[in-house]
């Protein structure tokens, strides 16, 4: 994947390459190999939902818009880490 630069707003697509399609729509129907499987969620978190990148802009509007991107991804990571033998016990939320 391409490493992206700061835009002048964060309501623009998210850059993807032909693999990265070919993993989310196998993903999608459930036909996902490991590494394509790897490879839509890290789209997903990285470049979809922008999850590590600069959240802060002069207009508070484009601010509210790459932190809501953001939050999307930041609870897939959440899921990701969750202790799940704890979830199956009723003990982690």
């Amino acid at each position: 994947m391409a490493k992206k630069t700061i835009a002048d707003t964060p309501a623009v697509p998210a850059h993807y390459e032909v693999a990265d399609v070919a993993a989310v729509q196998a993903l999608v129907r459930g036909e996902a190999d490991a590494d394509q499987q790897k490879r839509a969620i890290k789209w997903l978190i990285e470049c979809g939902a922008g999850t590590y990148d600069f959240h802060y802009y002069e207009n508070m509007n484009h601010t509210a818009f790459a932190l809501g991107r953001a939050f999307v991804g930041q609870q897939v990571v959440k899921l990701t880490r969750l202790n799940l033998h704890s979830l199956r016990r009723g003990e982690n939320g």
